[in-house]
């Protein structure tokens, strides 16, 4: 039987930690990044125990070069099929504070975009040269209209999709598939200090039913909840001033990015 290898980043908890579960299975090779070593070897212990084979590497996705080193490692050992950017956090603005910090800002540029090239890059010319891959990256609806409650997060996974969407076309020629993930409202520790409305919310495991779904079917765009994705596509060509007034609510509070550190040596 021929084993299927996955890469996964943040798959220590949230939609993650649900989409290492949702594969874990016999036949199935998982390569399993996150920041937190404790909760990944939990997840890892829960993947083995379902069937698959497991490795692990707590890593900083926005440590380029050591990202680099052991994603070509595990492709040099054998091929990986499928490579998920997964890992993200979020920040935000709240009564009292207009705008983010620029550390905040530059925190979760870093993470969400940066962390995201730092993934599917390292994979781009192995897989062009075998002619086979599958590359995906988590975006997010907010990407699809700035949301004044979360300008960075917004930009970082607006910039995550038109970067996904700009590679996809000219890899397809040479057999690798590229496909942009957009949940909505997902109920997991990412969000759960937001004060906000969160509409048709969904649990991790659902959002992960979904993502593998598409992702079993190559589909180029994995947006959802469908409803919401139509709104906010409609919202986008309605004036601008209609938008401002409808996403700015007042009472809503995103904390800052809690991870402002700078990347250590």
């Amino acid at each position: 039987m021929s084993v299927r290898r996955i890469l996964l980043t943040g798959a220590s908890s949230g939609i993650g930690r649900a989409l290492a579960l949702a594969y874990a299975g016999p036949g199935i090779h998982l390569l399993l990044i996150a920041r937190n070593a404790a909760r990944l070897a939990e997840v890892a212990g829960l993947c083995q125990a379902a069937g698959a084979r497991i490795e692990t590497a707590s890593l900083d996705v926005r440590d380029e070069k050591a990202m680099q080193a052991k994603i070509l490692a595990w492709d040099a050992a054998a091929p990986i099929d499928l490579a998920i950017a997964c890992a993200g956090i979020v920040s935000g603005t709240g009564e009292g504070r207009a705008v983010e910090t620029q550390a905040a800002v530059r925190t979760v540029l870093a993470t969400d975009l940066i962390g995201a090239l730092n993934t599917i890059d390292p994979l781009l010319a192995p897989m062009l040269a075998r002619r086979a891959g599958h590359v995906a990256v988590v975006g997010s609806l907010a990407a699809l209209r700035g949301f004044p409650s979360s300008p960075a997060y917004s930009a970082a996974k607006a910039g995550v999709h038109a970067y996904a969407e700009g590679i996809r076309p000219r890899l397809k020629r040479h057999g690798v598939a590229v496909s942009v993930i957009a949940p909505g409202f997902v109920e997991t520790p990412f969000n759960s200090a937001v004060r906000a409305p969160r509409p048709m919310q969904m649990s991790p495991e659902a959002a992960a039913r979904i993502i593998r779904r598409g992702l079993d079917r190559c589909r180029r765009m994995i947006a959802f909840p469908f409803t919401l994705y139509v709104g906010l596509r409609f919202l986008t060509l309605l004036p601008a001033s209609f938008g401002d007034w409808l996403l700015d609510r007042p009472g809503v509070e995103v904390p800052l990015a809690a991870e402002q550190d700078p990347l250590q040596p």
